[in-house]
Protein backbone atom coordinates (compact mmCIF):
# COMPACT_ATOMS: atom_id res chain seq x y z
CA UNK A 1 0.00 0.00 0.00
CA UNK A 2 1.45 3.76 -0.67
CA UNK A 3 0.05 7.21 -0.20
CA UNK A 4 -1.15 7.23 -3.56
CA UNK A 5 -4.27 5.87 -3.72
CA UNK A 6 -5.37 3.15 -6.30
CA UNK A 7 -8.23 5.02 -6.70
CA UNK A 8 -7.28 8.62 -7.00
CA UNK A 9 -9.76 10.41 -9.06
CA UNK A 10 -12.78 7.78 -9.39
CA UNK A 11 -15.19 7.71 -7.35
CA UNK A 12 -18.73 5.30 -7.87
CA UNK A 13 -20.15 7.78 -10.39
CA UNK A 14 -17.19 8.01 -12.34
CA UNK A 15 -17.24 3.65 -12.23
CA UNK A 16 -20.21 3.08 -13.74
CA UNK A 17 -20.40 5.76 -16.43
CA UNK A 18 -16.84 4.28 -17.66
CA UNK A 19 -18.78 0.71 -17.89
CA UNK A 20 -21.86 2.88 -19.69
CA UNK A 21 -19.41 3.89 -22.16
CA UNK A 22 -17.48 0.46 -22.71
CA UNK A 23 -20.33 -1.60 -22.42
CA UNK A 24 -22.95 0.63 -23.34
CA UNK A 25 -25.70 -2.37 -24.66
CA UNK A 26 -24.45 -5.11 -22.52
CA UNK A 27 -27.11 -6.12 -19.80
CA UNK A 28 -26.22 -4.43 -16.57
CA UNK A 29 -29.24 -5.57 -14.37
CA UNK A 30 -32.11 -7.48 -14.81
CA UNK A 31 -34.66 -7.78 -12.47
CA UNK A 32 -36.82 -10.95 -11.72
CA UNK A 33 -39.73 -10.54 -9.65
CA UNK A 34 -41.86 -13.31 -8.11
CA UNK A 35 -44.78 -12.11 -10.12
CA UNK A 36 -45.16 -10.48 -13.36
CA UNK A 37 -42.18 -9.60 -16.36
CA UNK A 38 -38.72 -9.51 -15.63
CA UNK A 39 -37.10 -5.85 -16.65
CA UNK A 40 -33.28 -5.75 -18.08
CA UNK A 41 -31.48 -2.31 -17.59
CA UNK A 42 -28.63 -2.28 -20.23
CA UNK A 43 -25.34 -0.34 -18.47
CA UNK A 44 -26.55 2.54 -20.40
CA UNK A 45 -30.02 2.83 -19.81
CA UNK A 46 -29.41 2.35 -15.89
CA UNK A 47 -26.54 5.10 -16.03
CA UNK A 48 -29.09 7.33 -17.63
CA UNK A 49 -31.81 6.65 -15.28
CA UNK A 50 -29.42 7.15 -12.31
CA UNK A 51 -28.63 10.67 -13.85
CA UNK A 52 -32.04 11.03 -14.48
CA UNK A 53 -32.81 10.38 -10.72
CA UNK A 54 -30.14 12.59 -9.65
CA UNK A 55 -31.28 15.74 -11.64
CA UNK A 56 -34.61 14.97 -9.32
CA UNK A 57 -33.30 14.71 -5.95
CA UNK A 58 -31.18 17.49 -6.30
CA UNK A 59 -34.28 19.92 -7.76
CA UNK A 60 -35.38 18.82 -3.98
CA UNK A 61 -32.26 20.15 -2.40
CA UNK A 62 -30.35 17.17 -2.11
CA UNK A 63 -26.37 18.31 -2.42
CA UNK A 64 -22.74 16.86 -1.17
CA UNK A 65 -22.49 15.75 1.93
CA UNK A 66 -26.45 15.24 2.85
CA UNK A 67 -27.06 11.67 4.14
CA UNK A 68 -30.42 10.04 2.86
CA UNK A 69 -32.27 7.32 4.46
CA UNK A 70 -32.59 4.42 1.49
CA UNK A 71 -34.82 1.56 3.32
CA UNK A 72 -35.72 -1.04 0.79
CA UNK A 73 -35.91 -4.26 0.25
CA UNK A 74 -34.62 -6.21 -2.76
CA UNK A 75 -35.37 -4.05 -5.87
CA UNK A 76 -33.88 -1.61 -8.77
CA UNK A 77 -35.24 1.00 -7.40
CA UNK A 78 -32.81 0.54 -4.33
CA UNK A 79 -29.35 0.80 -6.92
CA UNK A 80 -30.75 3.51 -9.06
CA UNK A 81 -31.03 5.74 -5.63
CA UNK A 82 -27.36 4.79 -4.44
CA UNK A 83 -25.95 5.70 -7.79
CA UNK A 84 -27.92 8.85 -8.21
CA UNK A 85 -26.32 9.80 -4.53
CA UNK A 86 -22.98 9.02 -5.45
CA UNK A 87 -23.83 11.57 -8.78
CA UNK A 88 -24.54 13.99 -6.45
CA UNK A 89 -21.58 13.57 -3.93
CA UNK A 90 -24.35 12.87 -1.01
CA UNK A 91 -24.55 9.81 1.13
CA UNK A 92 -26.65 6.63 0.86
CA UNK A 93 -27.70 5.61 4.60
CA UNK A 94 -28.68 1.96 3.64
CA UNK A 95 -30.99 0.14 6.19
CA UNK A 96 -32.16 -2.78 7.06
CA UNK A 97 -35.71 -3.84 5.55
CA UNK A 98 -36.55 -5.51 8.28
CA UNK A 99 -36.21 -3.00 10.85
CA UNK A 100 -38.94 -2.28 13.42
CA UNK A 101 -40.37 1.46 14.19
CA UNK A 102 -38.03 2.57 16.97
CA UNK A 103 -34.68 1.08 14.72
CA UNK A 104 -35.66 3.40 11.90
CA UNK A 105 -35.75 6.14 14.37
CA UNK A 106 -31.54 5.84 15.69
CA UNK A 107 -30.50 5.06 12.13
CA UNK A 108 -32.05 8.27 11.15
CA UNK A 109 -31.10 10.22 14.07
CA UNK A 110 -27.56 8.97 14.41
CA UNK A 111 -27.02 9.43 10.69
CA UNK A 112 -28.22 13.01 10.91
CA UNK A 113 -30.06 11.91 7.46
CA UNK A 114 -31.71 15.07 5.55
CA UNK A 115 -34.85 12.85 3.85
CA UNK A 116 -35.50 9.36 3.24
CA UNK A 117 -36.70 7.57 0.40
CA UNK A 118 -38.30 4.34 0.69
CA UNK A 119 -40.89 1.73 -0.84
CA UNK A 120 -44.72 2.13 -0.46
CA UNK A 121 -45.06 -1.03 2.40
CA UNK A 122 -42.46 1.05 4.67
CA UNK A 123 -43.39 4.24 3.73
CA UNK A 124 -46.24 5.00 6.77
CA UNK A 125 -43.30 3.32 9.21
CA UNK A 126 -40.59 5.65 8.12
CA UNK A 127 -42.76 9.02 8.36
CA UNK A 128 -44.08 7.88 11.45
CA UNK A 129 -40.24 6.88 13.30
CA UNK A 130 -37.95 9.04 11.18
CA UNK A 131 -39.57 12.80 12.03
CA UNK A 132 -37.70 15.96 10.86
CA UNK A 133 -36.64 14.96 7.26
CA UNK A 134 -37.36 17.29 4.25
CA UNK A 135 -39.31 15.00 2.56
CA UNK A 136 -39.74 11.01 2.58
CA UNK A 137 -39.97 9.98 -1.08
CA UNK A 138 -41.87 6.35 -1.66
CA UNK A 139 -41.34 3.96 -4.73
CA UNK A 140 -44.57 3.06 -6.21
CA UNK A 141 -46.09 6.01 -4.35
CA UNK A 142 -48.06 8.99 -6.09
CA UNK A 143 -47.54 13.18 -5.93
CA UNK A 144 -44.62 14.85 -5.73
CA UNK A 145 -43.35 12.42 -3.06
CA UNK A 146 -43.29 9.47 -5.43
CA UNK A 147 -39.88 8.37 -6.62
CA UNK A 148 -41.21 8.60 -9.96
CA UNK A 149 -41.36 11.93 -9.99
CA UNK A 150 -38.16 12.89 -8.94
CA UNK A 151 -36.76 11.72 -12.34
CA UNK A 152 -35.87 15.29 -14.11
CA UNK A 153 -33.38 16.15 -16.55
CA UNK A 154 -29.92 14.65 -15.73
CA UNK A 155 -27.53 16.61 -13.83
CA UNK A 156 -24.19 17.00 -13.95
CA UNK A 157 -21.88 15.22 -11.92
CA UNK A 158 -20.43 16.48 -8.19
CA UNK A 159 -16.72 15.56 -8.59
CA UNK A 160 -16.52 13.66 -5.07
CA UNK A 161 -12.79 12.38 -4.42
CA UNK A 162 -12.36 9.04 -3.09
CA UNK A 163 -11.59 9.79 0.19
CA UNK A 164 -15.17 11.28 0.41
CA UNK A 165 -17.99 9.37 1.98
CA UNK A 166 -19.95 7.31 0.20
CA UNK A 167 -21.89 5.19 2.46
CA UNK A 168 -23.32 4.69 5.82
CA UNK A 169 -23.58 0.65 6.65
CA UNK A 170 -25.06 -0.25 9.73
CA UNK A 171 -23.68 -3.50 11.83
CA UNK A 172 -24.13 -4.29 15.64
CA UNK A 173 -22.35 -4.01 18.10
CA UNK A 174 -21.93 -5.67 22.00
CA UNK A 175 -22.88 -2.01 22.77
CA UNK A 176 -26.23 -3.38 21.65
CA UNK A 177 -27.44 -0.46 19.03
CA UNK A 178 -25.99 -0.54 15.31
CA UNK A 179 -23.38 1.27 14.60
CA UNK A 180 -22.95 3.47 11.51
CA UNK A 181 -20.09 2.39 9.59
CA UNK A 182 -18.43 4.88 7.05
CA UNK A 183 -17.54 3.75 3.75
CA UNK A 184 -16.01 6.06 1.52
CA UNK A 185 -15.45 5.71 -2.16
CA UNK A 186 -12.41 4.30 -2.34
CA UNK A 187 -13.84 1.63 0.13
CA UNK A 188 -16.79 0.87 -2.52
CA UNK A 189 -14.36 0.74 -5.63
CA UNK A 190 -11.79 -1.29 -3.13
CA UNK A 191 -15.19 -3.71 -2.65
CA UNK A 192 -15.62 -3.74 -6.00
CA UNK A 193 -12.73 -4.72 -7.35
CA UNK A 194 -10.98 -6.95 -4.90
CA UNK A 195 -14.34 -8.99 -4.61
CA UNK A 196 -13.85 -9.49 -8.41
CA UNK A 197 -10.69 -10.67 -8.50
CA UNK A 198 -10.69 -12.70 -5.60
CA UNK A 199 -14.30 -14.22 -7.19
CA UNK A 200 -12.66 -14.48 -10.60
CA UNK A 201 -15.64 -12.55 -11.86
CA UNK A 202 -16.01 -12.05 -15.57
CA UNK A 203 -17.48 -10.11 -18.48
CA UNK A 204 -20.00 -12.65 -19.52
CA UNK A 205 -20.65 -13.82 -15.97
CA UNK A 206 -24.52 -13.99 -14.74
CA UNK A 207 -24.74 -13.33 -11.22
CA UNK A 208 -27.92 -14.63 -9.11
CA UNK A 209 -28.43 -12.27 -6.21
CA UNK A 210 -30.84 -12.59 -3.55
CA UNK A 211 -29.34 -12.05 -0.45
CA UNK A 212 -30.28 -8.20 0.68
CA UNK A 213 -28.48 -5.52 -1.03
CA UNK A 214 -27.93 -3.35 2.77
CA UNK A 215 -25.77 -5.82 3.61
CA UNK A 216 -22.17 -6.68 2.68
CA UNK A 217 -22.23 -9.49 0.98
CA UNK A 218 -25.31 -9.22 -0.80
CA UNK A 219 -24.05 -5.40 -1.99
CA UNK A 220 -20.33 -5.43 -1.65
CA UNK A 221 -19.48 -9.45 -2.59
CA UNK A 222 -21.97 -10.20 -4.82
CA UNK A 223 -23.74 -6.54 -6.99
CA UNK A 224 -20.63 -4.42 -6.70
CA UNK A 225 -18.10 -7.24 -8.58
CA UNK A 226 -20.51 -7.22 -11.58
CA UNK A 227 -19.91 -4.10 -12.27
CA UNK A 228 -16.43 -4.01 -11.52
CA UNK A 229 -16.10 -7.35 -14.18
CA UNK A 230 -18.92 -5.40 -16.62
CA UNK A 231 -20.88 -8.41 -16.17
CA UNK A 232 -24.61 -9.35 -15.33
CA UNK A 233 -26.64 -8.99 -12.29
CA UNK A 234 -29.68 -10.80 -11.81
CA UNK A 235 -31.89 -9.55 -8.95
CA UNK A 236 -34.71 -11.15 -6.96
CA UNK A 237 -36.57 -9.54 -4.51
CA UNK A 238 -35.65 -11.97 -1.44
CA UNK A 239 -34.07 -15.75 -1.14
CA UNK A 240 -36.48 -18.00 -2.12
CA UNK A 241 -35.50 -21.63 -2.11
CA UNK A 242 -38.61 -22.86 -4.59
CA UNK A 243 -37.73 -20.20 -6.27
CA UNK A 244 -33.96 -20.20 -6.70
CA UNK A 245 -33.30 -23.14 -9.11
CA UNK A 246 -36.14 -21.55 -11.42
CA UNK A 247 -34.38 -18.19 -12.01
CA UNK A 248 -31.01 -19.87 -12.11
CA UNK A 249 -31.94 -21.89 -15.69
CA UNK A 250 -34.13 -19.11 -16.86
CA UNK A 251 -31.33 -16.55 -17.02
CA UNK A 252 -28.19 -19.16 -17.38
CA UNK A 253 -26.71 -18.06 -13.84
CA UNK A 254 -22.94 -18.79 -13.72
CA UNK A 255 -22.00 -17.23 -9.98
CA UNK A 256 -24.27 -16.81 -6.88
CA UNK A 257 -23.49 -16.33 -3.27
CA UNK A 258 -24.72 -17.84 -0.07
CA UNK A 259 -24.85 -17.33 3.51
CA UNK A 260 -25.12 -20.37 5.90
CA UNK A 261 -29.31 -19.94 5.91
CA UNK A 262 -29.62 -20.14 2.06
CA UNK A 263 -27.27 -23.09 0.87
CA UNK A 264 -29.14 -25.11 3.66
CA UNK A 265 -32.39 -24.46 2.39
CA UNK A 266 -31.24 -25.57 -0.80
CA UNK A 267 -30.60 -28.77 0.58
CA UNK A 268 -34.78 -29.64 0.07
CA UNK A 269 -34.74 -28.53 -3.43
CA UNK A 270 -34.24 -31.19 -7.22
CA UNK A 271 -31.40 -30.46 -8.22
CA UNK A 272 -32.33 -29.41 -12.34
CA UNK A 273 -30.32 -31.70 -14.64
CA UNK A 274 -28.46 -29.10 -16.17
CA UNK A 275 -27.32 -26.19 -14.81
CA UNK A 276 -24.75 -23.40 -16.15
CA UNK A 277 -23.08 -22.38 -12.73
CA UNK A 278 -19.22 -22.44 -12.19
CA UNK A 279 -18.89 -20.94 -8.73
CA UNK A 280 -20.86 -20.23 -5.38
CA UNK A 281 -19.25 -18.23 -2.41
CA UNK A 282 -20.21 -19.82 0.76
CA UNK A 283 -19.98 -19.38 4.30
CA UNK A 284 -18.33 -22.42 4.50
CA UNK A 285 -16.21 -25.45 2.50
CA UNK A 286 -18.96 -28.14 2.43
CA UNK A 287 -18.14 -30.79 0.24
CA UNK A 288 -21.60 -33.07 0.63
CA UNK A 289 -23.10 -29.51 -0.48
CA UNK A 290 -21.44 -28.52 -3.21
CA UNK A 291 -21.66 -32.64 -4.50
CA UNK A 292 -25.59 -32.44 -4.22
CA UNK A 293 -25.84 -28.91 -6.12
CA UNK A 294 -22.73 -29.97 -8.54
CA UNK A 295 -21.14 -26.75 -8.50
CA UNK A 296 -17.58 -27.15 -10.11
CA UNK A 297 -16.23 -24.29 -7.29
CA UNK A 298 -16.99 -23.19 -4.31
CA UNK A 299 -15.80 -20.22 -2.86
CA UNK A 300 -15.77 -20.03 1.13
CA UNK A 301 -15.71 -16.49 2.96
CA UNK A 302 -15.87 -14.79 5.80
CA UNK A 303 -15.77 -10.63 6.55
CA UNK A 304 -17.94 -8.05 8.45
CA UNK A 305 -19.31 -4.38 7.24
CA UNK A 306 -16.41 -2.76 8.24
CA UNK A 307 -13.55 -5.11 6.50
CA UNK A 308 -15.91 -3.97 3.33
CA UNK A 309 -14.19 -7.37 1.05
CA UNK A 310 -13.42 -10.59 2.17
CA UNK A 311 -10.69 -10.82 5.23
CA UNK A 312 -10.49 -14.39 5.15
CA UNK A 313 -11.41 -16.19 1.64
CA UNK A 314 -11.12 -19.30 -0.69
CA UNK A 315 -9.64 -19.67 -3.92
CA UNK A 316 -12.04 -20.75 -6.85
CA UNK A 317 -8.69 -22.85 -8.30
CA UNK A 318 -8.69 -24.72 -4.61
CA UNK A 319 -10.95 -27.23 -2.84
CA UNK A 320 -11.13 -25.85 0.57
CA UNK A 321 -10.73 -27.65 4.20
CA UNK A 322 -14.14 -28.80 4.85
CA UNK A 323 -15.97 -26.39 7.14
CA UNK A 324 -13.50 -23.69 6.74
CA UNK A 325 -13.81 -19.92 5.95
CA UNK A 326 -10.60 -19.81 3.50
CA UNK A 327 -7.07 -18.41 4.09
CA UNK A 328 -5.96 -15.05 5.27
CA UNK A 329 -7.11 -12.49 2.50
CA UNK A 330 -3.51 -11.27 0.22
CA UNK A 331 -4.75 -7.74 0.94
CA UNK A 332 -4.69 -7.83 4.85
CA UNK A 333 -2.79 -8.87 7.92
CA UNK A 334 -4.58 -11.01 9.45
CA UNK A 335 -3.33 -12.67 13.06
CA UNK A 336 -5.26 -15.39 15.42
CA UNK A 337 -3.91 -15.01 18.91
CA UNK A 338 -4.11 -16.75 21.88
CA UNK A 339 -4.93 -14.08 25.09
CA UNK A 340 -1.25 -13.52 25.56
CA UNK A 341 -0.95 -12.06 22.28
CA UNK A 342 1.62 -15.02 20.73
CA UNK A 343 -0.22 -16.44 17.09
CA UNK A 344 -1.43 -19.85 17.36
CA UNK A 345 -0.53 -23.01 16.24
CA UNK A 346 -2.68 -25.16 14.09
CA UNK A 347 -4.82 -26.72 15.89
CA UNK A 348 -5.38 -24.14 18.78
CA UNK A 349 -8.14 -21.49 18.98
CA UNK A 350 -7.98 -17.72 18.86
CA UNK A 351 -8.68 -13.98 18.64
CA UNK A 352 -8.86 -12.45 14.71
CA UNK A 353 -7.58 -9.22 14.25
CA UNK A 354 -6.82 -7.73 10.79
CA UNK A 355 -5.54 -4.89 9.83
CA UNK A 356 -6.05 -2.94 6.45
CA UNK A 357 -5.72 0.30 5.51
CA UNK A 358 -8.47 2.76 6.69
CA UNK A 359 -10.46 4.21 4.22
CA UNK A 360 -9.38 2.23 1.55
CA UNK A 361 -9.76 -1.87 2.43
CA UNK A 362 -11.32 -1.34 6.03
CA UNK A 363 -13.37 0.99 7.14
CA UNK A 364 -12.65 4.42 7.35
CA UNK A 365 -14.56 4.66 11.30
CA UNK A 366 -17.67 4.53 13.27
CA UNK A 367 -19.82 7.16 12.07
CA UNK A 368 -20.06 10.27 15.03
CA UNK A 369 -18.70 7.91 17.63
CA UNK A 370 -14.77 8.27 18.26
CA UNK A 371 -15.26 6.44 21.02
CA UNK A 372 -16.23 3.32 19.27
CA UNK A 373 -13.87 3.95 16.72
CA UNK A 374 -10.76 4.42 19.25
CA UNK A 375 -11.56 1.24 20.91
CA UNK A 376 -12.24 -1.41 17.90
CA UNK A 377 -8.51 -1.00 16.86
CA UNK A 378 -5.60 -2.03 19.16
CA UNK A 379 -2.88 -0.62 19.82
CA UNK A 380 -0.90 -2.00 16.38
CA UNK A 381 -4.18 -0.25 14.29
CA UNK A 382 -5.46 -4.38 14.15
CA UNK A 383 -9.11 -4.78 14.09
CA UNK A 384 -10.70 -6.57 16.70
CA UNK A 385 -13.29 -9.03 15.13
CA UNK A 386 -14.90 -10.09 17.87
CA UNK A 387 -14.57 -13.63 16.57
CA UNK A 388 -12.44 -16.15 17.66
CA UNK A 389 -11.24 -18.88 14.94
CA UNK A 390 -9.19 -22.48 14.80
CA UNK A 391 -5.84 -22.63 12.57
CA UNK A 392 -6.04 -25.66 10.51
CA UNK A 393 -3.70 -27.59 8.91
CA UNK A 394 -2.56 -25.63 5.78
CA UNK A 395 -3.35 -22.38 6.58
CA UNK A 396 -6.91 -22.96 6.31
CA UNK A 397 -8.95 -21.00 8.95
CA UNK A 398 -12.15 -22.39 10.70
CA UNK A 399 -14.97 -20.40 12.78
CA UNK A 400 -15.06 -21.22 16.40
CA UNK A 401 -17.49 -18.23 18.29
CA UNK A 402 -17.98 -14.63 19.13
CA UNK A 403 -16.08 -13.39 21.83
CA UNK A 404 -18.57 -10.82 21.86
CA UNK A 405 -22.02 -13.31 22.29
CA UNK A 406 -23.03 -11.75 19.20
CA UNK A 407 -25.40 -14.41 17.47
CA UNK A 408 -25.94 -14.49 14.13
CA UNK A 409 -29.62 -15.47 12.60
CA UNK A 410 -29.52 -16.92 9.02
CA UNK A 411 -26.49 -14.24 8.64
CA UNK A 412 -27.91 -11.57 10.38
CA UNK A 413 -25.71 -10.06 13.63
CA UNK A 414 -28.12 -9.75 16.67
CA UNK A 415 -27.08 -8.44 19.50
CA UNK A 416 -27.96 -10.04 22.87
CA UNK A 417 -27.86 -6.38 25.03
CA UNK A 418 -30.14 -5.06 22.47
CA UNK A 419 -33.10 -7.35 23.02
CA UNK A 420 -32.44 -7.25 26.80
CA UNK A 421 -33.16 -3.81 26.88
CA UNK A 422 -36.23 -4.15 25.36
CA UNK A 423 -37.18 -7.07 28.07
CA UNK A 424 -36.13 -5.17 30.57
CA UNK A 425 -38.76 -2.41 29.57
CA UNK A 426 -41.53 -4.74 30.16
CA UNK A 427 -43.15 -4.97 33.99
CA UNK A 428 -42.19 -7.58 35.98
CA UNK A 429 -38.82 -8.15 34.82
CA UNK A 430 -35.73 -8.15 36.91
CA UNK A 431 -33.51 -8.97 34.86
CA UNK A 432 -32.49 -11.18 31.48
CA UNK A 433 -30.21 -12.76 29.47
CA UNK A 434 -30.40 -13.74 26.12
CA UNK A 435 -28.28 -16.17 24.35
CA UNK A 436 -27.87 -18.03 21.29
CA UNK A 437 -29.90 -21.61 20.49
CA UNK A 438 -28.80 -23.51 18.00
CA UNK A 439 -31.33 -24.43 15.24
CA UNK A 440 -31.30 -26.49 12.34
CA UNK A 441 -32.41 -23.58 9.86
CA UNK A 442 -31.15 -20.38 10.93
CA UNK A 443 -27.67 -21.54 12.23
CA UNK A 444 -28.56 -20.07 15.91
CA UNK A 445 -31.93 -17.71 17.31
CA UNK A 446 -32.22 -16.00 20.27
CA UNK A 447 -33.11 -17.10 23.32
CA UNK A 448 -34.46 -14.99 26.55
CA UNK A 449 -34.10 -16.34 30.08
CA UNK A 450 -36.08 -14.03 32.18
CA UNK A 451 -35.93 -13.24 36.18
CA UNK A 452 -39.20 -12.71 37.23
CA UNK A 453 -41.47 -12.87 40.33
CA UNK A 454 -43.97 -15.59 39.99
CA UNK A 455 -47.33 -13.35 38.97
CA UNK A 456 -50.19 -15.66 38.51
CA UNK A 457 -52.86 -15.58 36.24
CA UNK A 458 -50.51 -13.23 34.05
CA UNK A 459 -48.77 -14.14 30.53
CA UNK A 460 -45.37 -12.44 31.48
CA UNK A 461 -43.96 -14.53 27.74
CA UNK A 462 -46.69 -13.63 25.68
CA UNK A 463 -46.28 -9.38 26.87
CA UNK A 464 -42.50 -9.93 26.51
CA UNK A 465 -42.87 -11.73 23.14
CA UNK A 466 -45.44 -8.81 22.01
CA UNK A 467 -42.98 -5.82 23.00
CA UNK A 468 -40.34 -7.34 21.33
CA UNK A 469 -42.19 -7.33 18.44
CA UNK A 470 -43.02 -4.10 18.56
CA UNK A 471 -39.55 -3.04 18.88
CA UNK A 472 -37.31 -5.43 16.76
CA UNK A 473 -36.67 -6.76 13.67
CA UNK A 474 -38.67 -10.47 13.60
CA UNK A 475 -35.16 -12.14 13.31
CA UNK A 476 -34.21 -10.60 16.34
CA UNK A 477 -37.56 -11.56 18.54
CA UNK A 478 -36.52 -14.11 20.60
CA UNK A 479 -37.77 -17.93 19.65
CA UNK A 480 -38.63 -18.89 23.37
CA UNK A 481 -38.75 -16.82 26.79
CA UNK A 482 -38.01 -18.89 29.76
CA UNK A 483 -39.31 -17.43 32.92
CA UNK A 484 -36.96 -17.93 36.16
CA UNK A 485 -37.18 -17.25 39.89
CA UNK A 486 -33.46 -16.52 39.77
CA UNK A 487 -30.75 -16.36 36.76
CA UNK A 488 -27.77 -18.42 37.68
CA UNK A 489 -24.20 -15.96 38.64
CA UNK A 490 -20.85 -15.97 39.13
CA UNK A 491 -18.80 -14.72 41.95
CA UNK A 492 -19.23 -11.13 41.30
CA UNK A 493 -23.09 -11.09 40.38
CA UNK A 494 -22.85 -11.51 36.48
CA UNK A 495 -24.81 -13.48 34.79
CA UNK A 496 -23.37 -16.99 33.94
CA UNK A 497 -24.14 -16.93 30.50
CA UNK A 498 -22.59 -19.89 30.01
CA UNK A 499 -24.44 -22.24 32.85
CA UNK A 500 -27.65 -20.44 30.67
CA UNK A 501 -26.01 -22.37 27.32
CA UNK A 502 -25.41 -25.30 29.27
CA UNK A 503 -29.63 -25.34 30.15
CA UNK A 504 -30.31 -24.93 26.51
Amino acid sequence: MTALSPFQGLNLDRLLEARAHERPDHPFLIWAPFEGEAKTWTYRQFAVDAARLAGGLAKRGIGPGDRVLVHFENCPETLLVRFALARLGAVCVATNALAAGPEITHYAETSRAVAAITQASFAGTVAAHACGLRFVAVSGGNGEDSLAALFADPVSAHPAAESDTAAIMFTTGTSGKPKGVVWTHANVLWGSRYSAQVYGHRSDDVSLISLPLFHVVGLCWSFLPVLWAGGTAVLQPRFSASRFWPASIAHRATLASHVLFTSMALQSQAIPERHFYRQWTVARGDRQSQAYNRIPAFVPSWGMTELVAPGICGDPHAPPAEAALGRPSLAHQVRVSDPQGHPVRSGETGELTIKGVRGLSIFKEYDGNAEATAAAFDAEGFFRTGDRVTLLDGGWIKFSDRASDIIKVGGEGVSPSEIEGVVRGVAGVRDVAVVAAQDDAYGQVPVAFVEAEAMPGRDLEGDILASCRTSLARFKVPRRVVIMSELPRVGNAKIARAKLKQML
